[in-house]
């Protein structure tokens, strides 16, 4: 009798088995309600036409979102990534004409990565917080980008680049796309299969702890940095390419965008938890909204205020509060 009392009160393995999962189940749940809503609405959704204008759309905010995912996973923030992708989509512009294609995503990825190396330096060596020294930088990068593009469209003539941006070399899948996904599969597999991946998790999950078992935390820390600035160089690139030029209006959104996708996703803004592949999740989220909206007719205010309701629900179901312990 008391076995079964015992066993009645503590959840069985089963169930233990399937708890890590809940968050990713919901938010699985939570896509096919929106896809199968707004197909009801509007049959042009589920359209491959459409879902290839939802991989254009949502292309850079992913990589944008994967990059901010590094840098969220050792306990930091990136408030610079918007800025970044501004400046590289500019730097690209200019580039393209002078240097050809494959030069001018080069430049703007080594760009992003020397905005990266600086957000880390300023991290390790002066002690800056993320949240401060990227709030700067962000700052600094849009007035950098208004004295270079001058307040105005920076327009290519390459129109080659334009062609390779949005074409599609594999099976109707645009370029952009194709690009974005195998960018975050590449991080996916980094974050839970290398030494790098594990680095990030042990800071994320306490730098002390980390410290002691030997991971050199400085250094990592600015690893993470300089990727996230290499791939919103490599954002900045791609929308440069989408839009067929650079302009300082470019990343007005991307920045609370990638934040929402980055804890939608899952990934804890307290570190150590998530990652790029809750991230992905995230994005489609965001994009499917987006898109579905978009294609009903609702309106641009409606938008915005749905989109804040939906990311606080979706954040209120899917995360851990234990993690959010030190929001006050």
């Amino acid at each position: 009798m008391t076995a079964m009392t015992t066993n009645a009160g503590v959840p069985s393995k089963g169930q233990n088995a399937l708890r890590p999962y809940y968050a990713i189940l919901a938010q699985l749940c939570a896509l096919g309600v929106l896809i199968a809503f707004f197909t009801i609405q509007n049959p042009l959704f589920w359209t491959l036409a459409n879902f290839q204008n939802i991989g254009m759309q949502s292309s850079v905010l992913l990589l944008v979102a994967l990059a901010g995912t590094l840098v969220i996973m050792i306990g930091s923030i990136d408030l610079s990534v918007g800025a970044t992708v501004v400046l590289a989509t500019l730097v690209t512009a200019i580039s393209v004409d002078l240097y050809g294609s494959v030069a001018a995503i080069c430049i703007a990825i080594a760009t992003g990565a020397v905005v990266g190396a600086v957000n880390g330096g300023l991290l390790v060596y002066l002690k800056v917080p993320s949240f401060l020294a990227t709030l700067g930088m962000m700052s600094v990068l849009a007035g950098l980008a208004g004295h270079v593009s001058g307040g105005i469209a920076i327009i290519y003539q390459d129109w080659g680049y334009t062609d390779l941006i949005n074409g599609s070399f594999i099976m109707g899948v645009p370029n952009v796309a194709a690009i974005a996904l195998l960018t975050a599969l590449l991080l996916t597999f980094v974050a839970l299969r290398t030494k790098f991946g594990r680095y990030l998790y042990a800071i994320g999950g306490g730098e002390v702890v980390a410290s002691n078992s030997g991971v050199p935390i400085n250094r990592f820390k600015i690893k993470a940095f300089v990727v996230c600035g290499a791939l919103c160089g490599l954002a900045g690139a791609l929308l440069a390419g989408q839009v067929g030029a650079g302009t300082p209006a470019a990343g007005s959104s991307i920045l609370l965008n990638s934040i929402a996708a980055i804890v939608m996703g899952g990934t804890a803004l307290s570190g150590g938890v998530g990652g790029p592949h809750r991230t992905i999740l995230g994005v489609l989220l965001i994009a499917i909204l987006s898109n579905g909206m978009d294609v009903t007719g609702v309106g641009g205010f409606t938008q915005d205020i749905v989109k804040g309701l939906v990311i606080i629900v979706a954040v209120a179901i899917t995360t851990d509060r234990k993690k959010y312990q030190f929001i006050k």
